[in-house]
């Protein structure tokens, strides 16, 4: 950076915790440490925008705080390879330029992402076995292994002077996990024993009573499944979870079928996993196009799309759009994922469709073919009495999530529990936990080839257009500002074309009309005749509609 950076919010002899994203909301994680003048960031991840922003897919958080201070961020430890985790760092590494450390998997996968960003060879990524230690600048790091639905899912132990602090990532309490090691509990223990000041912990299910369930259920229960259909099968589900693709695969040996890949990510995953290990011994995946050509009785397809995106293998199948796979009554498809929240509609159209195409669809609410990855209220209650933290921080949920978690923490004694919000700067030590500042917060989409603010007029633009659709309107007139040619006035996303035929020959009219009215001074003016044309334009449709489009008016002189 050039120049000075700007004053950090935090004392030199404070221990601060920040979120730029991930707190009030699931997904776009974001987490800064402060200590002695410098930083350490905790994942960097992005989420699924929704219909309110058209032609956009992806969001995350904006890190124009640190981006500032990228002088005295000293690395980016990422807790595991989920999107809400490392999605964003492809977008945001430039702005930042610091080390990345990861274990061996979250690593491969993370180099995947670099490699379609052009950034392999400009990330500098560090592969820490699991269990490491090492040190990022004024912070001591150790992590522990937890259980996840990913490979590798760490929680990150931060020691300084004032303090340890346990940032637990995503997690759960897995007896079973079928892939990986079973959470560290002996070191959380351990952990608890030598005294933690803060946990931040993950607060996804603490609405949930109970525990999460094990993936070795889910997998007992896929089998079964998969034995009482007699026709094609196909699985969707998170590409990302290793332990299910082994279920999935499981289930199809269990009943004479192949497996097959049906979407990009989830061949990413598949390479990652067997380039670390944690797929030796499972047989190739089938291409989509060999699958094509099996009975369909001998194939299982696991499919991405389980969320419903619109460009997803599954939503491609539905449509009957994919180049390869045909689904047909008789078929099963087996949703084997929870639903995100804000993906309801998207979900349910998808399952409508299909439906519609005679194929039975099986969710979690007709059988045991998803457990979350996230710890309820059970596990939560466990890892307070482990670890015993002198004051609780809840992430990764929404308001009514990081609450729950709050009262949990209470009637686990904790002393202190502090429900902040994205853009809080929170003191954990020394003292009391408090509330010390606020810094400017925001979110930035990819659009097209281009990071934009949420708040950028072109989206706002193209959100009126969608909702109240748009006009445009050409003048040519002389240089006093007389029509020579009757106004030209084009309505899209209105009405239909009979429609608009009887509109356009009014709204041409309109125009004229509010030309003929300007007096001469105002029609020398351009800004004054583009605008009585756009008020002209607006106003018919408006009366004829209801709408107020975006209006446009082109305007030439001759």
């Amino acid at each position: 950076m050039n120049g000075t950076a700007p004053e950090s919010p935090n004392k030199p002899d404070e221990l601060a915790f920040l979120a730029l994203g991930g707190v009030g909301e699931i997904g776009m994680n974001l987490s800064l440490y402060g200590y002695g003048g410098r930083w350490l960031m905790i994942d960097c991840g992005i989420s699924f925008a929704d219909e309110t922003l058209p032609g956009v897919d992806v969001i995350m958080p904006d890190p124009g705080f640190i981006a500032e201070r990228a002088g005295a961020l000293d690395g980016l430890v990422v807790t595991h390879a989920h999107e809400d985790h490392i999605g964003a760092i492809p977008y945001l590494w430039t702005r930042l330029r610091c080390p990345v450390y990861a274990t061996p998997f979250t690593a491969a996968v993370l180099r995947q992402k670099l490699i379609e960003a052009d950034l392999e060879h400009e990330v500098r990524i560090t592969e820490v076995p699991m269990s490491g230690r090492f040190r990022v600048g004024p912070f001591e790091i150790e992590l522990v292994t937890l259980t996840h639905s990913i490979p590798e899912p760490n929680a990150v132990v931060l020691r300084t002077p004032l303090g340890t602090v346990l940032h637990t990532g995503d997690w759960k309490f897995d007896p079973d996990p079928l892939v990986g090691e079973t959470s560290d509990v002996a070191r959380l223990r351990q952990l608890g024993e030598e005294g933690v000041v803060a946990m931040i912990c993950d607060s996804t299910n603490a609405l949930r009573p109970g525990e999460a369930g094990s993936e070795a259920d889910v997998r007992r229960s896929l089998i079964e499944l998969v034995g009482r259909c007699r026709q094609r099968v196909v699985v969707a589900c998170f590409a990302s979870n290793v332990a299910r693709l082994g279920s999935a695969v499981a289930a199809a040996l269990a009943h004479d079928r192949q497996t097959a890949l049906v979407g990009r990510s989830l061949w990413r995953i598949e390479h990652a996993a067997r380039e670390t290990g944690y797929l030796d011994g499972m047989p190739p995946f089938l291409t989509d196009e060999e699958a094509a050509y099996l009975p369909r009785d001998k194939v299982l397809l696991i499919c991405t799309g389980s969320q419903g995106e619109p460009r997803s293998a599954l939503a491609r199948i539905a449509e009957d759009d994919h180049p390869e796979i045909v689904l047909e009554p008789g078929d099963t498809v087996i949703f084997s994922s929870r639903i995100i929240p804000g993906n309801e509609r998207a979900i349910g159209r998808l399952q409508n469709r299909l439906a519609a195409l005679g194929v039975e669809v099986i969710t979690e609410h007709d059988g045991l073919v998803h457990v979350s990855g996230h710890p309820a209220q059970d596990e939560l209650t466990r890892m307070y009495q482990l670890v015993r933290p002198r004051i609780a921080v809840p992430v990764h949920g929404e308001t009514r999530h990081l609450m729950a978690q709050a009262r949990l923490a209470e009637q686990c004694q904790v002393p202190q529990a502090v429900v902040t919000r994205n853009g809080e700067v929170v003191k954990l030590a020394p003292g009391p936990a408090a509330v010390i500042g606020e810094v400017p917060t925001g979110r930035l989409v990819v659009d097209g080839k281009r990071l934009l603010p949420v708040g950028a007029e072109a989206l706002r633009s193209r959100q009126r257009m969608t909702f109240n659709g748009a006009a445009l309107a050409t003048l040519v007139v002389d240089r006093d500002g007389r029509l020579q040619a009757a106004p030209q006035v084009t309505v899209h996303g209105l009405g239909d074309e009979a429609e608009d035929a009887a509109l356009t020959d009014e709204l041409r009219q309109r125009v004229a009309q509010a030309i003929d009215e300007l007096d001469p001074r105002e029609r020398r003016d351009d800004a004054a005749l583009r605008e009585a044309a756009r008020l002209a334009v607006r106003r018919s449709l408006r009366a004829w509609h209801g709408k107020k489009p975006v209006t446009e008016v082109h305007l030439v002189r001759i």
